[in-house]
């Protein structure tokens, strides 16, 4: 890997990005990976290891370092922001990383829905920036949903396709459109399985095999959302304009996330 990349944040998409760049670690030195705080990062630390642990190839996990003070990604030259889906929030972490790292690196964001273009603005590089929407769990989901600003240099673009080309990623470039392609499609689905199953009291596990055994999904569309996080799967809704079902409300106010709970749709141990 040509770059010297850094992951910030420490939920699954961070630390799926990480084990992924674990493979393809080389002249650049580890990837680096910023946690908020010692628990956050001691977390992290056993997802990686756990998530290369599964992996087929060895991958030592010394490769992925794991660090808390923010100046230790100020030689980046590639840095991902990985934290929650909140425009304010990524805006202002963007805007702190810009100042932090060198005039030529360049800034990415994970966002699944939000607009690149405002983060982008936000950022305060908007020519060096680009959106990389990867798929949970990362290290299996080969697409890469590349949103460019306006503004991103060729020198960029290059950059950001070389990156997902070297995690041996399919990368499709998108319109920054809320939702861009995926969850735009996607979601309306999902919440139409959520009032399914609300109008008819049909268990979870029945919606989901119905469609797994009946259409050949993978996975039924509730397990997905509890995948995906349903505080993620509202703030998607969200942002692309579909109104979030009742379902769906109540179980992020008690705290039920999906399967980083333990509990949503479906139950988890």
């Amino acid at each position: 890997m040509k770059e010297r990349l850094a992951i910030v944040g420490s939920g699954a998409i961070a630390c799926g990005l990480a084990a992924t760049a674990a493979h393809h670690v080389g002249g650049g030195g580890p990837v680096l990976l910023l946690a908020r705080s010692d628990e956050s990062a001691a977390r992290a630390a056993k997802t990686v290891e756990k998530t290369l642990s599964k992996l087929e190839a060895q991958v030592d996990p010394q490769h992925v370092q794991i660090v808390t003070d923010a100046q230790a990604i100020a030689d980046a030259s590639f840095v991902v922001e990985a934290v929650i889906e909140h425009h304010d929030i990524k805006a202002d972490l963007l805007s702190d990383l810009s100042s932090l790292i060198g005039p030529d690196a360049v800034l990415a964001t994970t966002t699944s829905s939000l607009s690149v273009q405002k983060l982008a603005q936000a950022s305060g590089r908007a020519d060096r920036f680009v959106g990389l929407h990867v798929f949970n769990p990362v290290t299996r989901m080969k697409l890469v949903e590349l949103v460019y600003p306006s503004e991103a240099s060729e020198e960029t673009k290059s950059r950001a396709a070389a990156l997902c080309e070297t995690f041996e990623k399919t990368a499709v470039v998108v319109p920054d459109t809320p939702g861009f392609v995926v969850n735009r499609l996607l979601f309306p689905y999902i919440f139409s399985a959520v009032r399914l199953q609300e109008e008819t009291g049909m268990e979870a596990a029945d919606i989901d095999t119905c469609m797994k055994l009946g259409a050949g999904h993978p996975m039924g569309p509730l397990a997905l959302a509890d995948l995906v996080g349903l505080d993620v799967s509202k703030a998607i809704g969200e942002e692309i304009g579909e109104s979030i079902p009742p379902k769906v409300e109540k179980l992020v106010s008690e705290g039920a996330l999906g399967r980083k709970s333990g509990r949503g749709f479906h139950l988890y141990a």
